[in-house]
């Protein structure tokens, strides 16, 4: 059913938007450009990561990115970040004092720290959407910063709403003291106008194609399928991400994935293509017959979400939002993480029955782009920030003109 809101004026607060093209800043510069469209206004603050960058750039309708100063123009990792926050919140203060938007929300932990520095004393409503915690990273094997995890928490007891990107995360969150109330889950949204199953298609021989997309090569599970393509003997596997092509034969994540393929003999069917061209992910993935998302904890966001769109059913581990998008039997199987011998008999299985993989494509693709349209999930995040806010009073007639402090009118959103 439609549902009508009044235009909200949306701060939205990122410090990663100069990394190379990660899940963090896909999504936010999509959710600003379809705010945006359905009638809102949304000024994106960044850090400036490049000289060249003007001070402020136009997404689209009603949304514009501005570039604020603090430390060097280049992308930083979030512990690069941490020193120049004091510097970034403050000049962040001073504009939302100037723009007085109607709420605040702050993407990744150092946007956390910088938006709450910023809107304190303020009375703005603040959101706060993390993109993975600190204690899923730790359970990746990884070492987050030290106060990460601490802060993460503060931000999520502080923050007037926070927005978990899955049911796991918001199980996380719960588990760090944050109250269930406090939390709403608002998935990733797909691109559905460049994910589709029809258009233009990668060349590929007579091997069924696996596709593995993950921008973190050492955390996507990747050493699992390479074991599991052993139980797969007519197929290959095609691993996009990580470092360009060009720097594929220097890199030590490439060099330890490709001797374990020579060590369990299927180097010849795995095949690296580095990080592609965002136009050209989805040529790759019309190619394959099945999309692997094997990360033990922490899968990409989007890689699934993004196969299902083009029609490609998933094989992958329950966890994070493939829990949430992958529906076992029905647009592809979840298999359990590190069982490589039985994900491979079950890809196997899979591929000899080639009209169950022709209903898991079809039923895929009508998940991806019905449930999980960007107009529908900008929708859905906009209907969040209005229950943040008072409820507008009536309009009040005054010789026949409309009192100025009646609400504006409706933006009709896509429920």
């Amino acid at each position: 059913m439609p549902v009508s809101l009044a235009p909200l004026h949306i701060a939205l607060v990122s410090t990663s938007l100069g990394r190379v093209e990660d899940t963090q800043s896909l999504h936010v510069v999509e959710l600003a450009r379809e705010l945006g469209r359905q009638g809102h206004r949304v000024s994106l603050y960044t850090r400036r990561h490049d000289d060249a960058a003007r001070d402020r750039t136009r997404l689209g309708q009603g949304a514009t990115i501005h570039y604020l100063t603090a430390g060097p123009a280049r992308p930083l990792r979030d512990d690069e970040v941490l020193p120049y926050l004091r510097e970034f919140g403050t000049e962040l203060a001073r504009r939302l004092a100037g723009t007085r938007p109607d709420l605040v929300h702050a993407h990744g932990w150092t946007g956390g720290l910088a938006a709450h520095a910023a809107v304190e004393g303020t009375g703005l409503p603040l959101v706060q959407s993390f993109h993975g915690l600190g204690i899923a990273a730790r359970r990746d094997g990884l070492a987050p910063h030290p106060a990460r995890e601490r802060l993460e928490r503060v931000l999520g007891r502080t923050a007037d709403t926070i927005h978990a990107c899955s049911a796991d995360e918001a199980d996380d969150l719960v588990r760090m003291g944050v109250p269930r109330r406090a939390i709403r889950t608002v998935p990733y949204a797909v691109d559905g106008e460049r994910f589709r199953e029809t258009g233009p298609t990668m060349p590929r021989g007579d091997r069924a194609r696996l596709v593995a997309v993950c921008s973190d090569l050492a955390c996507g599970g990747l050493d699992t399928a390479i074991r599991a393509l052993v139980h797969v003997p007519d197929a290959e596997l095609v691993i996009a991400g990580g470092p360009s092509r060009d720097d594929l034969e220097n890199d030590p994540v490439v060099h330890r994935l490709r001797l374990l393929a020579k060590e369990v003999h299927v180097d010849d069917r795995v095949i690296f293509l580095g990080r592609l061209p965002r136009k050209d992910v989805p040529k790759l993935l019309r190619s394959a017959r099945l999309a692997l998302s094997l990360a033990p904890h922490r899968p990409s966001a989007l890689a699934a979400l993004e196969a299902m769109a083009c029609g490609v059913p998933v094989v992958a581990t329950p966890v994070g939002g493939n829990a949430d998008t992958v529906l076992d039997g029905v647009t592809g199987l979840h298999v359990p993480a590190r069982r490589p011998a039985q994900i491979g008999r079950a890809i196997r299985r899979l591929l000899a029955e080639p009209t169950t993989v022709a209903g898991f494509a079809i039923a895929a693709a009508d998940r991806a782009h019905s449930r999980y349209s960007v107009e529908r999930i900008a929708a859905e995040t906009a209907r969040a920030y209005a229950r943040l806010l008072p409820d507008p009073e009536p309009e009040v007639e005054v010789d026949g003109e409309t009192d100025v402090d009646a609400p504006r009118e409706p933006v009709g959103a896509t429920a």
